[in-house]
């Protein structure tokens, strides 16, 4: 009877270290890093986000390693960049219904990459402003974002080369 005690008593406390955050939207792409962030940069400026900004986390730490020691990159992990964004429409009607929620603006991904595979990270609006006349146009916003990651995520079509005799 203890021992089921405490394998119940482990997994309260390791169950939320195991699940995803709900706050955060995360979406795996296999491939190259820098192809996958292509994509990524061209699907949100075809849903009219404009990327103002791409910070290279890695390439700034990568700069800063003798310094940082052995805590430098604990993870391992081969690439950090980010993309500020912002879709001066939806800015207009967020100021328009709640000025606060223009705390949101601008937006931004991360994309870590590790073992081939890029994590794309998206803090969800939704988890900051829950309530009031700006909640529906913040899901509208978060479900536009999200839905530029997944179309950057699917494979790329290839047509066929149609050959003439």
């Amino acid at each position: 009877m203890k021992k089921i005690w405490l394998l119940a008593a482990l997994m309260c406390v390791a169950l939320p270290s195991w699940a995803a955050n709900p706050a955060i939207y995360e979406k795996q792409i296999k491939g190259d890093f820098d192809k996958n962030y292509d994509r990524l940069y061209k699907s949100l400026e075809d849903s009219g986000f404009y990327v103002v900004f791409e910070p290279n986390i890695g390439k700034n730490l990568d700069g800063m390693a003798k310094d940082i020691g052995k805590e430098y990159n604990l993870n391992k992990l081969d690439g950090i960049r980010s993309m500020v964004f912002c879709n001066a429409r939806y800015a207009n009607r967020l100021s328009n219904l709640d000025p606060s929620a223009l705390a949101l603006c601008p937006l931004h991904v991360t994309l870590i990459q590790k073992a081939g595979v890029t994590t794309v990270l998206f803090v969800k609006p939704s988890a900051v402003v829950q309530s009031g006349l700006a909640a529906p146009l913040v899901l509208e916003i978060e479900a536009s974002v999200e839905k530029s990651i997944e179309a950057a995520a699917q494979p790329l079509e290839i047509k066929p080369i149609e050959v003439k005799p």
